[in-house]
C-alpha cells in the first residue's frame, strides 16, 4: 500500500466544515493507495460544483471542465491514453443534470473509466436549488411549496442502459467507499459510484443521522450482485432501508476501447509521432479532394 501522503495537495479544500466531500476525498485517496497507483497513473475530470473542485485537493493529474462535460473529456482522455486511470468526479445536477445525456451514452459503451458522482441532492455551490436527486416536496430557494417532480434514479437508470457496474457509497462511512471505489477503478468498464453525500447547509433532510438510521451494507446480506433481478429490486430500495456496496457487477463485456481497431497498438498518447510518407501524404490529399 502506497504512502498516504502521496495524494496531499497544497491546495487547502474550502469545502464548509463537516461537508460530506471531506469523506470521498479521504476514500479515494486510501482506494488509490490501497490498489498502488501512483499519482502520475491517475487523471481525475470534473465539472463544476463543490465536489468538482477535488482536483484542486488531490495531487494527482486534473482537467476541471464546464458545467457537465466532466464524462466526454474523461472518455476522450481514455480514448488517447488507454494505460491511464480515469476518474469522473460530479455533483447530481452536474452529472445527472445538465451532464445527464453524458451520463447515458457513456454508460451504453462501456468506456473504461470510473464515474464518482457526490449525490448531496441538492445545489450546492450556488445556493440551495433543488437538483435532479432532490425529492418530491423538498423545499429550496427554487422549490418554496416543494419540488413536484419525481426524483431520479441513478442506479435504475445505470442499470436500464446496460450499466455493468453500479454502486453506492455514504461518504459517512470513507473505509468501506474506499473499498467500492477501489472495485470501481478495477472494473474493467464503466463503473458508477453513487455517494449519498450530505450538505450540511442546505440539504437539512439528507443528514448525516437520516443515512446513518437507514443505511445497510449488501455484503453482509445475501445480495449477489451478478443477478440483475436483484440489483433492479435494490436500485429501487429506498426509505427505512437504504442498500449501499455493489449493487451489480458484470464482467465479460467488452469496453469502448478494446473496439476500437485504432487503438489496438495503444493510444495517441503511447504512439511515437512520425512524419508521413510522401505516398501516405499523397493518399491523404487525394481523399480530401
Amino acid at each position: 500500500m502506497l504512502d498516504l501522503k502521496l495524494y496531499k495537495s497544497e491546495n487547502r479544500p474550502t469545502w464548509c466544515p463537516g461537508c460530506g466531500d471531506f469523506g470521498i476525498l479521504n476514500a479515494i485517496k486510501q482506494a488509490l493507495a490501497q490498489l498502488e497507483i501512483w499519482p502520475h497513473e491517475v487523471l481525475f475530470v470534473s465539472g463544476i460544483g463543490c465536489g468538482s473542485k477535488l482536483p484542486d485537493y488531490i495531487n494527482a493529474n486534473g482537467f476541471t471542465t464546464l458545467h457537465g462535460r466532466a464524462l466526454p473529456i474523461a472518455q476522450g482522455a481514455k480514448l488517447a491514453n488507454p494505460g491511464l486511470h480515469v476518474i469522473a468526479v460530479t455533483g447530481d445536477g452536474d452529472g445527472y443534470g445538465i451532464g445527464g445525456n453524458h451520463f447515458l451514452h457513456a454508460i451504453r459503451r462501456n468506456i473504461n473509466i470510473t464515474h464518482i458522482v457526490e449525490n448531496n441532492m441538492v445545489y450546492g455551490l450556488t445556493k440551495g436549488q433543488y437538483s435532479p436527486t432532490s425529492a418530491k416536496g423538498f423545499i429550496s430557494s427554487t422549490t418554496p411549496e416543494g419540488a413536484i417532480e419525481r426524483a431520479v434514479n441513478p442506479l435504475a437508470l445505470a442499470l436500464a442502459n446496460g450499466g455493468t457496474f453500479v454502486a453506492r457509497g455514504f461518504s459517512g462511512d470513507p473505509k468501506h467507499l474506499a473499498e467500492i471505489i477501489a472495485q470501481a477503478i478495477q472494473h474493467p468498464g464503466y463503473a458508477l459510484v453513487d455517494v449519498l453525500q450530505p450538505c450540511v447547509i442546505y440539504n437539512r433532510v439528507n443528514t448525516y443521522e437520516f443515512y446513518e438510521q437507514r443505511v445497510y451494507k449488501l455484503e453482509e446480506t445475501d445480495h449477489d450482485p451478478t443477478n440483475p433481478e436483484q440489483a433492479w429490486e435494490r436500485a429501487h430500495e429506498w426509505g427505512e432501508r437504504i442498500p449501499i456496496g455493489v449493487i451489480y457487477r458484470e464482467t465479460g463485456v467488452p469496453t469502448y476501447e478494446e473496439q476500437v481497431s485504432v487503438l489496438q497498438g495503444g493510444g495517441p498518447a503511447q504512439t511515437p509521432p512520425r512524419l508521413l510518407t510522401e505516398a501516405e501524404r499523397e493518399a491523404l490529399l487525394a481523399e480530401l479532394a
